[in-house]
C-alpha cells in the first residue's frame, strides 16, 4: 500500500509525523512525503519540503516527491485541471511516483481547495484522510464536495489541543481521531535545533527572566481591521502581558507585519516598565514558549494559544475578540471558530470551559456559518440557542443570519423585510407584482371571449 502526504505546513507535518509514531496510520506502507508551498508568495518562503528544521520530522517518509517542482511555475492553488485530463493526470502520476492506484491512502491538509481537492478528484480510488491544521480544523467546509469525494474520506486526523471538542471539517462522514497532545508536543520538539535565543538587539531571551510573550498576526493584511486599528489592539494586548506581572515581554511579530507595529508594542511595553525584546525567529510559538519558560502568552486568536495550554498548562489570553466576531465577513469566514474558541477559552468567567458546552457552542456557530454542508448540525444550534443569554447570542450570532435561518433568538421581522423576503427565490414584492400581472391577463382574456 502507497500513502501520500500532500502537506503545506509545519503543524500539519507534526501532527502526521505524531500519528505515524503513534501507530494511527497503517504500518508497512510506502509513505510518501508531497510537499507544498501555499504562500502567495513562494519565493520568499521556505517550504516542510527544504526547511533544515523540519529534516526529522521528514525522515518518517519514505521518499519526498516535490509537488512545486512538478507544476512549476504554476501556483499549487491554481492547479485545478479540467475534469476531461483527471484521467490522463492520475496515469501520468502513477507512472511517476510509482504508485498502485488500487491500493492508495491520500492525506491532505485544507481538502476544500487546490491542490487538495484536485488530488482528491485525481485518485477516484484511493481512501482519503484529512491531516488538521490547527484551530481551522474546528471549522466546518467551507465548500461542498462531491459524493465521489466526500464518501472515500475516512477520518481527520488532529492534535487534540482543545480536548474534547470534535472537529467539524469533513463531518458528519468522517470518524475524529485525536492525535495525544504530548505525543504532538514530542514531534514539534524535534524541529527545535537548539539554537541560541536571541532578540533582534542581539541579547539572550532565555536567561530567566520572568517573561510573557505576544504573538502578532497582521489581521490588517486580512482586510479584518485597519493598520491604526491593529496597532491599538498590539497595545491591548500588552497590557494583557504586563498583567501577568512579569520583567519582560517578548514580541513575536508575524513575518510580513510592518515595522510600525513593532515600534508601537514597543512603546506600550515600556510604558509599563518592562524590559521588551523582538524575536524573528523561525522557533514556532509553542517551543518558544518552552525555552523561555514564559508565564503567560498572548494574541488574538492563534492556535498556539490553545496548543501551549495543552501542552505545558501555559496561561493564555487574548484581546480584541468581540470586534473581530463582529467584523469577520462574510459570516461564513473559517476564521470565525477559531476566533470563537479562544475567545470561549480565555474570557474572564467563560460559560463555554467544559468541553460539551464548547463543543455545542462550535456546532451551533459551524451550523450557521454552512447551514447546507452542516446541516446536521442544525438541532445542536436550535439547543444551544434556546437558552442563550441575549449578550451570548449577540457576541457569536449575527441577527441576520439567525432571521435568514429561522433560529430561535431571532429578531421578530419587520413588515418590510416579510414582504421583501424570498420564499423560494422570488421575493415577495416582486411576487405580488407577477400575481397581478397574471390575472390582469386572465380577465383581459375573459373579457375578449365575452366580446366574442
Amino acid at each position: 500500500m502507497t500513502q501520500i502526504f500532500a502537506l503545506h505546513s509545519a503543524y500539519g507535518l507534526a501532527t502526521a509525523a505524531a500519528a505515524i509514531d503513534e501507530n494511527v496510520v497503517e504500518e508497512n506502507s510506502d509513505r510518501v512525503l508531497v510537499p507544498f508551498v501555499s504562500a502567495r508568495v513562494p519565493e520568499i518562503v521556505t517550504g516542510i519540503g527544504t526547511d533544515p528544521a523540519l529534516a526529522a520530522l521528514r525522515a518518517r517518509f519514505d521518499r519526498i516527491e516535490d509537488l512545486d517542482a512538478l507544476l512549476g511555475p504554476l501556483h499549487p492553488s491554481g492547479w485545478e485541471p479540467d475534469a476531461a485530463d483527471l484521467p490522463l493526470l492520475e496515469r501520468l502520476l502513477t507512472r511517476a511516483w510509482n504508485l498502485d492506484a488500487d491500493d492508495l491512502e491520500l492525506f491532505v491538509q485544507s481538502p476544500q481547495v487546490a491542490p487538495a481537492r484536485t488530488l482528491m478528484s485525481l485518485f477516484p480510488r484511493a481512501r482519503i484522510t484529512i491531516v488538521g491544521d490547527g484551530l481551522m480544523t474546528y471549522s466546518p467546509m467551507r465548500v461542498p464536495l462531491d459524493h465521489a469525494v466526500r464518501s472515500r474520506i475516512t477520518r481527520v486526523l488532529h492534535a487534540d489541543v482543545v480536548p474534547g471538542v470534535v472537529p467539524l471539517v469533513g463531518s458528519p462522514v468522517a470518524a475524529s481521531v485525536p492525535i495525544p497532545v504530548a505525543a504532538f508536543g514530542r514531534a514539534l520538539g524535534e524541529t527545535d535545533l537548539g539554537e541560541p535565543l536571541i532578540d533582534t538587539a542581539g541579547h539572550a531571551i532565555d536567561d530567566g527572566t520572568p517573561t510573557a510573550i505576544v504573538l502578532g498576526q497582521y489581521l490588517s493584511a486580512l482586510g479584518l481591521l485597519t493598520p491604526r486599528e491593529e496597532i491599538a489592539l498590539q497595545r491591548d494586548l500588552v497590557d494583557r502581558a504586563a498583567a501577568f506581572a512579569v520583567e519582560r515581554i517578548v514580541f513575536k511579530p508575524h513575518p510580513a507585519a510592518p515595522p510600525l507595529q513593532t515600534d508601537a508594542v514597543r512603546e506600550r511595553a515600556l510604558s509599563h516598565g518592562v524590559e521588551f525584546a523582538v524575536h524573528r525567529g523561525p522557533l514556532a510559538a509553542e517551543l518558544l514558549v518552552g525555552r523561555i519558560d514564559a508565564r503567560a502568552v498572548v494574541a488574538a486568536f492563534s492556535t498556539a494559544l490553545p496548543t501551549v495550554h495543552a501542552l505545558r498548562g501555559t496561561a493564555i489570553d487574548s484581546a480584541g475578540a468581540a470586534m473581530l466576531l463582529r467584523r469577520l465577513r462574510p459570516f461564513e469566514n473559517s476564521n470565525r471558530v477559531p476566533l470563537t474558541i479562544v475567545d470561549a477559552l480565555t474570557r474572564e468567567d467563560s460559560p463555554y470551559r467544559e468541553p460539551g458546552r464548547l463543543q455545542l457552542l462550535v456546532d451551533g456557530v459551524g451550523y450557521a456559518m454552512q447551514p447546507e454542508i452542516a446541516g446536521h448540525l442544525r438541532e445542536r444550534a436550535e439547543l444551544l440557542l434556546r437558552d442563550l443569554p441575549t449578550v451570548e447570542r449577540d457576541r457569536y450570532f449575527a441577527a441576520e443570519r439567525l432571521r435568514e435561518l429561522r433560529l430561535p433568538g431571532a429578531p421578530a421581522e419587520s413588515g418590510v423585510s416579510r414582504m421583501l423576503r424570498s420564499d423560494g427565490g422570488t421575493g415577495r414584492v416582486e411576487e405580488l407584482r407577477l400575481t397581478a400581472i397574471g390575472a390582469r391577463r386572465r380577465a383581459g382574456r375573459a373579457w375578449r371571449v365575452i366580446r366574442g
